[in-house]
């Protein structure tokens, strides 16, 4: 008799997610005094206002919200796992039940192996210590001892970056060197299973390019599972083996990295149409709190999101503006359906210098680009004294549109086009 062949045995699962779900109650607070309880209690009863209610809120108190509904899942060891979704998806509430941050609702988390995890800019770290003492902090909360720390301490600080400052108090790192310290931390420190938040946005370019392949590396070399959270279709493509997509708190899509992507582009993001909300989808900018914010993009004349030979990217594009900014420019990025980039083109500078509504009109040639489906993605960047273009807003996949019979000249299949300057009405 012949015998079988074996199958090579399955990693052994690191993760495991059977039926959770999260329940929260809209308008409450916690830390409230017996007192208020029983006021809140009474006036229910009576059918009166709620005397505790906060000014201007009319939502009902208790109102129940789900953040995540029936999420089954199971990770094995070396998976390098993709989680994506549009804001209020609840990825980063399934990232802090899996850090054990919050408990679910219902439902059971199972995990094999210790976590180190990032899920905001310097989590983890105390901020009156310096980075090497909070490196032994961290390591000592993995359940490492000081001789295992020692032996990797080179290897954190080289990766950091921030060796210069490693005797400073984290207090007075800026968000890029407490980026570049968490992570090397959370990568270098013993741990079976990485979670990382979209965080990485923070860093430079080059910075994150490193830390993909450092999280690369620490699945396939070293065994270790990897979550990324990430609305960068590229680096999800890039790093991960294997994508998950949550749609109003729950999977809806689990398997191929690129039908993920799809999935995801396609599913609930307000695309495929002339009048878009801006404030529903997510943004990004090097800094906080720049005081400018783009609201809502319109396709200016246009009852489709066709477009034949010839015709033009006309937008009508609202941002509301804190306090005035000098030397702001517009920037349109083309990207495919597979979300490679194909073309970008920037505006002159202009100067926004009433605080409140902007209304601007411009708009892009499409000539020259293949026919097919793209994603427009919008930001806005000041220019500063040395001529370098700092981002204000960014908005990834702010609109999705085809075009239709568009010649395929002049755009190289390797190539990234530039197109001729938006012109601002």
């Amino acid at each position: 008799m012949a015998e079988r062949e074996e199958l090579s045995p399955k990693p052994p699962l690191v993760i495991r997610v059977t039926d959770v779900g999260k329940r929260y109650r809209l308008g409450e607070m916690g830390g409230r005094t017996l007192q208020h309880e029983l006021q809140t209690w009474w006036a229910r009863r009576q059918g009166k206002q709620d005397p505790n209610r906060r000014l201007g809120d009319d939502r009902a108190i208790g109102e129940e919200f789900w953040a995540l509904r029936n999420v089954s899942l199971e990770v094995r060891r070396g998976e390098r796992v993709g989680i994506v979704g549009v804001n209020g998806a609840g990825k980063s509430t399934l990232l802090k039940l899996l850090c054990r941050i919050t408990a679910p609702t219902e439902g059971r988390i199972e995990l094999w192996g210790r976590v180190s995890s990032m899920l905001e800019v310097g989590t983890g770290f105390h901020r009156e210590m310096t980075g090497r003492e909070n490196i032994y902090m961290n390591g000592a909360i993995l359940g490492m001892t000081g001789a295992q720390i020692d032996e990797r301490m080179e290897q954190i600080v080289e990766f950091s970056e921030v060796g210069q400052f490693l005797d400073t108090p984290v207090k007075r790192y800026s968000s890029g060197m407490f980026v570049k310290l968490a992570f090397a931390v959370a990568a270098h420190l013993t741990s079976e299973i990485m979670i990382m938040d979209e965080v990485l946005a923070v860093g430079d370019v080059a910075f994150q390019r490193k830390c993909i392949d450092r999280m690369r590396s620490a699945a396939e070399d070293e065994g270790r599972t990897v979550l990324y959270v990430s609305h960068n279709m590229d680096t999800i493509r890039r790093l991960c083996d294997r994508c998950v997509v949550l749609d109003a708190g729950r999977v809806v899509y689990d398997g191929d990295v690129s039908k993920g992507i799809a999935t995801y582009m396609n599913n609930g993001l307000g695309l495929g149409t002339t009048d878009v909300d801006l404030a529903a989808l997510s943004h990004s900018g090097l800094s906080r709190g720049t005081g400018v914010r783009m609201e809502r993009v319109v396709l200016d004349g246009k009852a489709d999101t066709t477009f034949d030979a010839g015709e033009d990217l006309r937008l009508r594009l609202w941002a509301r503006v804190e306090r005035p900014v000098r030397n702001v420019c517009l920037r349109v990025t083309l990207r495919s359906e597979t979300d490679v980039g194909l073309a970008s083109t920037w505006s002159d500078p202009l100067d926004l210098e009433n605080a409140g509504e902007h209304e601007l009109a411009f708009c892009v040639p499409l000539d020259g680009l293949r026919k097919g489906v793209l994603y427009v993605s919008l930001g806005m960047y000041r220019v500063d004294e040395v001529g370098r273009r700092l981002t204000l807003d960014h908005v990834s996949h702010a609109l999705r549109i085809e075009l239709a019979g568009v010649a395929l000249w002049n755009l190289r299949a390797y190539g990234y086009m530039e197109l001729p300057k938006i012109q601002v009405i």
